[in-house]
């Protein structure tokens, strides 16, 4: 059998900062600490857009390419072929897009960049499973033959981390990769189709969850009431509910396939008079919009507890914006400490760093 994908891509390059209406998911680091000893200037910019596709496109190579990849697997009884063309400037956009900062790969999944090409590629999925009459279950086990055909490769070998999950067009080109990148591409895939999934997370390795109902049997998490069963990605023959016997007994972080806010920071500061100012740049790596979110900092004063703390104004900050947030901290004296700086989000610190210790005078 033979599998077509043929059609034109349009770049349509929009910069929206229109607000989500999803709540985010936030891991709970240290629940902040208010110890205000000091009235201060604080000061909040307006958030300003990250590098946008159009302008990180016009970094790079000027490219109207079309890469076309070969796959070939069996599923039914018959040999399949799928040449599948891929436009060069989507899959440079991604491969020098930063990695966030999380081992929530939902945001991978969720990315809206490849939504266009992801249903052009399922639409061809679900087209060749109506010419040769496959029912539901068999045309998700169909695409699920598909990416379960790719070679598994590592990423200490295939590029020059330990650990460098990929975006589902960045598989497909590079003809797979290891648990993570084949389970976001599956996720991406199965979720496009209308199917209820999740991400799975045993120790050391990632799958994908799919909601099963009537008829469906084997290995699931129960989450949110609903059962989601096991499906592995990496390797062929693998049934949806059969789990490897090394996860049998393990359990599982889940992550749900919704709009998620990445927050990351780096800071500056300096010191003037008795005071320090302190600028932090926060960035949303995710694919949400971040609500009543604010900077909280100030000097360590050991037991979970700050000299001098201070918070910025409460700000919203969309998916692929920036913001600078400026703070001046009273300088406690003849200390031993270190400056503080939390991200908070939805009331818990998402990012957290430090400085060196020092000695105040």
């Amino acid at each position: 059998m033979k599998l077509f994908l043929v059609f034109s891509i349009v770049m349509i390059l929009v910069l929206s900062s229109c607000a989500q209406t999803l709540t985010p998911n936030a891991t709970p680091i240290t629940t902040p600490k208010t110890t205000p000893t000091f009235t201060a200037t604080v000061m909040t910019t307006t958030p300003t857009p990250m590098p946008t596709r159009a302008e990180m496109i016009q970094q790079l190579p000027e490219s109207q390419d079309i890469v076309t990849r070969q796959y070939r697997w069996w599923y039914a009884g018959s040999e399949w072929t799928w040449d599948l063309p891929i436009p060069q400037a989507l899959y440079d956009y991604y491969k020098q897009r930063p990695r966030p900062p999380t081992k929530d790969y939902s945001v991978y999944v969720t990315h809206p960049e490849d939504d266009f090409y992801l249903e052009m590629l399922v639409k061809e999925i679900e087209e060749a499973a109506v010419r040769e009459g496959f029912d539901e279950w068999e045309t998700v086990n169909f695409a699920v033959s598909f990416v379960q055909s790719l070679p598994y490769t590592s990423d200490t070998v295939t590029t020059p981390y330990d650990e460098y999950p990929r975006y589902p067009i960045e598989t497909l080109v590079d003809y797979g990769g290891d648990c993570e990148d084949s389970s976001i591409l599956m996720a991406a895939i199965l979720y496009e189709m209308g199917y209820g999934v999740i991400l799975l997370s045993p120790p050391g390795h990632m799958a994908v969850g799919v909601l099963g109902g009537e008829g469906v049997y084997g290995t699931y998490w129960e989450h949110n009431g609903k059962k989601y069963y096991y499906l592995e990605t990496t390797g062929e023959g693998w049934g949806i509910g059969e789990i490897p016997p090394v996860y049998e007994s393990e359990n599982a972080h889940i992550y749900d396939i919704v709009l998620v806010p990445i927050l990351t920071h780096s800071w500056q500061a300096t010191t003037q008079g008795y005071y320090v100012k302190l600028v932090v740049t926060v960035e949303n790596w995710g694919t949400a919009t971040a609500y009543d979110t604010y900077v909280y900092a100030g000097f360590d004063a050991g037991g979970g507890t700050l000299w001098s703390a201070r918070e910025s104004q409460l700000f919203d900050l969309p998916s692929d914006y920036t913001i600078d947030a400026t703070l001046y901290l009273s300088i406690p004296m003849y200390k031993y400490t270190r400056i503080v700086v939390q991200i908070i989000d939805d009331g818990y610190a998402v990012d957290e760093s430090y400085s060196e210790w020092f000695d105040t005078y």
